[in-house]
């Protein structure tokens, strides 16, 4: 094995320390971030990621709180719940944990949440203020790989980038972070035809399909980094979209899986709930002064 080993474990710590400091300066000024989880349904994949946002919230200083509801209620009572949460000045992010019941749709939860209370950064003002180049509270996903990435010593403008999947929460919100450090992206998708010929001429590659093995050592060039974002699993392993052993002959850097991208992206979730609860201080202040 020639490629270096991302530590996305020591990265999120970095990150968790950073949020801790910045939670205490803003519990001293009245305002103590205060993250709540919403659930539905008996869902034990839920359950596991609720418990490790618990875990890290405490260790950078946010409150948690889960709520879970009954799996029989309707898009109305969420929405409802969520209008709730949005108006309290005491929550500052709101989670929606996933999978949901086939009749509440995701993405109306997402559009429910008010922009300065989504900490996961997927109500589509989040996403679109990417295309601007105005990152504030960005998806966990998309923002902790590339935040990995500029841990590397490369130097991110001009660099070329090859994005493997083009979803809305991590592909596309990937390609356009890259461009807007100076990058030059390409995107790669299902109908791409010769997925290696556009990777192996990448100095990085991001991978987001969620097939395991799709991306092996040929499809590299030597010395390129590989962030793997896939989380699959096979038999009893977790593994990536990529060829973990074969990559690792070719590529300079590659995150594990698990251990590489995941644990970042809850941190970067504590971060934006941390700069959620410090633009809504920001927002309240300058809305108590104009009614002066």
């Amino acid at each position: 094995m020639t490629a270096t080993i991302i530590d996305g474990k020591a990265i999120a710590a970095r990150f968790l320390a950073g949020a801790a400091a910045e939670a205490a300066a803003l519990a001293a000024e009245g305002w103590a971030p205060r993250l709540v989880s919403i659930s539905v349904g008996d869902v034990a994949a839920a359950e596991l990621y609720v418990r490790n946002q618990s875990r890290q919230a405490a260790a950078a200083g946010v409150a948690f709180e889960a709520r879970n509801y009954p799996a029989g209620i309707s898009l109305e009572q969420l929405t409802g719940v969520l209008a709730g949460l949005n108006a309290d000045p005491r929550v500052n992010g709101i989670i929606i944990q996933r999978p949901l019941p086939a009749h509440i749709p995701v993405k109306a939860l997402q559009k429910a949440v008010h922009p300065l209370k989504d900490v996961e950064g997927m109500h589509p003002a989040s996403i679109g203020n990417i295309v601007y180049n105005d990152l504030a509270l960005g998806p966990c996903t998309a923002v902790a790989a590339v935040e990995i990435l500029k841990t590397l010593p490369l130097s991110v403008q001009g660099l070329d980038v090859t994005v493997i999947g083009h979803s809305e929460i991590v592909g596309k919100p990937i390609a356009f972070l890259m461009m807007g450090l100076g990058a030059t992206v390409t995107v790669c998708h299902h109908m791409t035809r010769q997925v290696a010929v556009h990777s192996r001429r990448a100095d990085a590659v991001f991978v987001a399909v969620g097939k395991p093995g799709l991306v092996t050592g040929e499809m590299l060039k030597p010395g390129a980094a590989l962030i793997d974002i896939g989380i699959n699993r096979v038999e009893d392993r977790t593994v990536g979209d990529a060829d973990f052993a074969s990559c690792a002959e070719v590529a300079g850097w590659i995150t594990p899986v698990p251990g590489g991208v995941g644990p970042v992206t809850v941190a970067t979730l504590m971060k934006n709930a941390v700069l959620a609860t410090r633009m809504q201080m920001t927002h309240y202040r300058q809305a108590f002064a104009a009614a002066e």
